[in-house]
């Protein structure tokens, strides 16, 4: 199973057709599994839910529902599902309605193809991907909230059973949450991306989040993203 990896599962979502198309036909040409295409919101909902992609590469405006509420949609019902937003947006406003929705990465329209490829199989192993420029601005709307008094939880004293995460699983938390990508995790910490991989994945079972977008608000809260 090793030698074979299975390709990475994709779903196109855009309303141009052309468009569409040229995007589904480079992820094929590249190795990916182009599992459905849709055409709007609605549509797309329908096709993600029986397609079951890795990842979800979606335009924002969208004809029948809107591309933030797909992602929202879909997201609820399997918070395994990655999504990377292709749109011709960058506006500061969509891109962080985006992220609030679900989405782990935003790609503007103007990339190129190697770029897309990229973003898409970063995307698919739970790296946040954005377009040079927004990945501040989004670390600096995920310290905003993270600034924000959170509704306190029931008890109010402190939470008895805060996790326990090992030294190491710190030590990557804490660079997750500066934005390095696993690659840059594994060189300054020496050791495989594998390994980078399944540290952040038990860090989230321990904390019982759903991705690494959760993961970086937590550790923002918690202050791991100064020095």
């Amino acid at each position: 199973m090793s030698a074979q990896q299975d390709p990475i599962k994709v779903m196109v979502v855009d309303d141009h057709p052309m468009w569409r198309d040229a995007v589904a036909r480079d992820l094929t040409e590249s190795g990916f599994e182009v599992v459905a295409t849709a055409g709007d919101g609605e549509q797309a909902v329908r096709r993600a839910r029986a397609a079951a992609p890795d990842v979800l590469v979606l335009d924002l405006n969208l004809p029948a529902k809107p591309g933030v509420q797909v992602c929202k949609e879909l997201v609820a019902v399997n918070p395994a599902l990655r999504v990377l937003v292709l749109s011709a947006s960058g506006e500061h406003a969509d891109v962080l309605e985006a992220v609030k929705s679900g989405a782990t990465g935003y790609l503007l329209k103007s990339a190129s193809t190697e770029e897309l490829l990229d973003a898409v199989r970063r995307t698919a192993v739970g790296d946040p991907v954005f377009t040079p420029g927004l990945a501040g601005l989004v670390l600096g709307e995920y310290r905003r909230l993270a600034a924000e008094p959170a509704p306190a939880p029931g008890s109010g004293a402190d939470e008895p059973k805060a996790p326990r995460l090992t030294e190491r699983e710190t030590e990557v938390l804490r660079l997750v949450a500066k934005g390095l990508s696993y690659k840059q995790i594994a060189e300054r910490l020496v050791i495989s991306h594998r390994t980078v991989q399944n540290h952040v994945q038990n860090t989230l079972g321990k904390l019982q989040l759903h991705n690494r977008v959760e993961l970086v608000r937590y550790a923002i809260e918690r202050g791991l993203d100064g020095d």
